[in-house]
């Protein structure tokens, strides 16, 4: 195989012109290598599709009205090909009513020039298309390449927090154990040591969390399905994060069983991330209540605060990873938690919604399949 010096320009663009008239064959393949085009004339729509599957054109300039096969089948069976879809066709034709026109674009056409034509009418349109599929294939490789760039920075992301669990679980074990046995007064070592630990804790939970979503993005989360009751869950989750409440008030509202079907460990996270994030944004003095309620088909918590709310047109966005949303005190967001409990409600065929306006508040529910339905 021959290869070409490092600054040898690109071969010129290769043409396929398919006309079963000699005369025109042979004068548009003159005037295109007049114009530095490499030029394959062929005589029907069969040797058209011959000579695509030997060797690719950039484009094709083609007739419709052709004996055995006629122009709109070629472009057809072109588009039907992954391989050869993305080649630019453009018809070139003595019909010239609009039904025809409509056929050729319906086809795959990307332009139509009208016979008699005229030679710089056909070379500007093939150059207009040649340089948009320049631009389209560039594009490709761009995305391509950023593709790639993104998987390498999540597989390092992935690599590097997979490598911060363990001594960030030795730390929270060691402050653990440092806590016991110590004095519980105010400003006292314990209750540095408690502050340290919740801080670890927190740390453990965004690994976690950044660990659960690369695993929910490639598909490869598992899940230990099986019924629980959801309103004692969130009673559970609550009275965990009693001590994040402060001077808000943190309330479960009273109900009996709700029977859901899921993955205990990850809802308990769910839950917490969803209470986290309303005490993060509730004022002082301000509250947060949790809800339950069940029915045959699914099973719901609610979550709901008396913080600033979030404008509708922001809703869709506040699930997405590290975005901030713009609020009346703070800024939403900004993190993973809202991330991770959308996807892993999905991951349990369950859906997480918002209901919020500024200055109303936030209500955030989890919604998951119940027992039966599962």
């Amino acid at each position: 195989m021959t290869t070409l010096p490092a600054d040898s320009p690109p071969p010129a663009p290769s043409i396929l012109v398919v006309d079963d008239t000699p005369a025109n064959l042979q004068l548009l393949a003159g005037m295109l290598k007049g114009h530095g085009y490499r030029v394959r004339p062929v005589n029907s729509g069969e040797q058209a599709l011959r000579a695509v599957e030997i060797q690719a054109p950039d484009l094709v300039l083609l007739d419709i009205t052709m004996p055995d096969m006629d122009g709109y089948e070629v472009c057809r069976r072109l588009k039907d090909n992954e391989h050869w879809r993305d080649i630019p066709v453009l018809f070139i034709s003595a019909l010239n009513s609009t039904d025809d026109k409509i056929r050729a674009f319906r086809a795959g056409g990307v332009d139509y020039v009208s016979k008699p034509f005229q030679f710089e009418e056909v070379e500007a349109r093939v150059r207009t298309h040649l340089e948009l599929l320049r631009q389209k294939r560039e594009l490709a490789e761009a995305l391509a390449r950023m593709r790639q760039l993104q998987v390498l920075r999540d597989n390092l992301v992935h690599m590097v927090v997979h490598d911060m669990r363990s001594p960030l679980m030795a730390v929270q074990m060691a402050l653990a154990l440092l806590e016991e046995g110590q004095d519980a007064s105010p400003g006292s070592e314990v209750e540095m040591l408690a502050t340290a630990r919740r801080g670890v804790q927190q740390l453990v939970e965004m690994v976690a969390q950044i660990l659960d979503i690369n695993r929910m993005e490639g598909g490869q989360m598992q899940l230990d399905l099986r019924p629980f009751d959801l309103a004692a869950l969130g009673r559970e989750v609550a009275d965990s994060l009693r001590p994040l409440a402060a001077t808000r008030s943190l309330v479960v509202a009273p109900t009996g069983p709700v029977q859901a079907f899921g993955d205990i460990d990850v809802v308990r996270r769910m839950i917490a991330n969803l209470i986290a994030n309303a005490l993060k944004f509730t004022p002082e003095s301000g509250s947060v209540v949790v809800t339950a309620a069940g029915a045959a088909e699914d099973a719901r918590i609610f979550v709901k605060d008396s913080g600033p709310g979030i404008d509708p047109a922001f809703h869709a966005r506040i699930f997405d990873k590290y975005t901030q949303i713009e609020g009346p005190a703070k800024k939403a967001g900004a993190g993973l938690g809202l991330t991770f409990v959308k996807m892993a409600a999905e991951a349990h065929g369950g859906r997480v919604s918002l209901e919020s306006a500024p200055g109303q508040g936030s209500t955030f529910g989890l919604v998951l399949p119940a027992p039966a339905s599962a």
